[in-house]
């Protein structure tokens, strides 16, 4: 199986895992994330999701599988219209429009497709060895479903174009433009994961899906004003909530509270 799966506590744990090829990447994952993703959309108890790749395939993701002679090939420009439905419904735009928060564990090189994977997520939590790499231009194409623009929203046209350019980026130089949220020592990167993963499990989950809801969706507002007003009507959805009335009471209380996603 190229897609490992763990369960802790609130958090599911999704894992890159072709270490023979580097976590490179294959159609197996586009199906199993997919399906991975909508357990989780359904499944009350997950509060959170990290993914990562396999420590013994030493990257994140080495990107498109370039041994593969079929890869970048179009076989007929039919066959590209044809496919258009499918690939509108491209892993980027699953996981821009997952509802929970998102967590990249970036744990070696990630490149290609699996840098702009990173990048889809909420948050990043980093190795020191980390790496980002974009070599599609020298290939002869260029990092598609707007991978470029997705990257200019985090750190800026500037740095997007450098990257894109096919400029590496280490870690701590991820984190000096805001990509990476956190760099930590390598044996450390999951523990730290998973600290910032059950951080936002202690949330309440309502609250904490209209965070994520409002931010991304927000950033492709052009008025500031549209975007504080749905923010209005998040929050009066959130104040009739269980949760938030549980919230309140417990801190009044002085004891943790008991959220159940109500």
């Amino acid at each position: 199986m190229p897609l490992l799966y763990e369960k802790r506590n609130h958090v599911m744990i999704l894992t890159l895992s072709r270490p023979d090829s580097r976590n490179a990447w294959c159609e197996e994952y586009y199906d199993e994330l997919i399906k991975r993703f909508e357990e989780a959309e359904e499944d009350d108890s997950i509060r959170c999701v990290i993914l990562t790749g396999d420590d013994a395939g030493g990257a994140f993701s080495a990107g498109a599988d370039l041994k593969n002679p079929n890869t970048h090939q179009l076989k007929s420009t039919g066959a590209f219209i044809k496919n258009l439905p499918k690939r509108r419904k491209h892993i980027f735009r699953l996981m821009d429009e997952f509802s929970k928060p998102l967590i990249a564990a970036v744990n070696g090189y990630a490149i290609g497709i699996g840098c702009i994977v990173t990048y889809c997520c909420d948050l990043i939590v980093a190795s020191e060895k980390a790496e980002w790499r974009l070599p599609q231009v020298r290939l002869g194409i260029l990092p598609a479903q707007g991978a470029s623009v997705r990257l200019a929203r985090w750190v800026g046209k500037g740095h997007a174009m450098r990257l894109g350019m096919g400029f590496p980026l280490k870690a701590d130089e991820a984190y000096r433009i805001g990509l990476a949220q956190w760099v930590v020592p390598h044996d450390n990167l999951m523990q730290k994961a998973m600290e910032v993963a059950e951080h936002i499990s202690a949330h309440p989950p309502l609250s904490s899906r209209l965070m994520v809801e409002s931010l991304n969706q927000g950033m492709d507002m052009p008025d500031l004003s549209d975007s504080a007003l749905l923010d209005l009507y998040r929050f009066l959805a959130l104040e009739g909530t269980a949760d938030t009335r549980e919230s309140h009471l417990a801190w009044r209380e002085r004891r943790e509270p008991n959220f159940k996603g109500e």
